[in-house]
């Protein structure tokens, strides 16, 4: 078989599989998105395993970013509060972790980051601060800091941004 004619073979089948998967691979968010106008979340964080968390905020990242929600009539508006045990992940005090944490730290950090980089309101309890023993002065830049989360929190929620919790 000459060469020309396996690349028109090959085009012809990455064709084909192009044309049949992305139904195959579909959201379905038919029904949760129906006659939805906008996407306004707020999460409110209080997971403090540097593992999990970088797991969950992959999904937490993806709820923003992908088509479906994109394509609603108005941009999607993102913000998180962090409380307790999470407080101690925003802190350039890493005397918490052990090294293999400290890693999962950094790299959700850099999550964060890119986060605030995407336009998401990140928020972080000072009351939760001091009882988890974190200085306010340690906390990264990119993380606004308020007196009391929950106030937060409701003031989102009546702004009809929806609540989802991240024990």
């Amino acid at each position: 078989m000459g060469k020309d004619k396996v690349t028109s073979i090959c085009f012809v089948v990455l064709a084909i599989v192009a044309f049949i998967l992305p139904p195959a691979f579909a959201q379905g968010y038919d029904n949760s998105l129906k006659n939805v106008g906008n996407y306004d979340v707020v999460y409110e964080v209080t997971q403090g395993s540097p593992k999990i968390v970088n797991n969950v905020f992959w999904a937490v990242k993806n709820s923003y970013a992908i088509a479906e929600v994109n394509d609603l009539s108005t941009p999607p508006k993102v913000a998180i509060v962090f409380h307790g045990p999470a407080v101690r992940l925003l802190s350039s005090d890493m005397s918490h972790f052990s090294d293999g944490e400290r890693v999962e730290v950094a790299k959700f950090k850099q999550t964060l980051r890119q986060m605030k980089a995407d336009g998401v309101n990140l928020e972080v309890c000072l009351y939760a601060a001091k009882m988890v023993g974190v200085e306010k002065e340690t906390i990264i830049p990119e993380i606004d800091q308020v007196g009391n989360g929950f106030v937060s929190v409701i003031g989102y929620q009546m702004q009809g941004y929806a609540v989802v919790l991240i024990p």
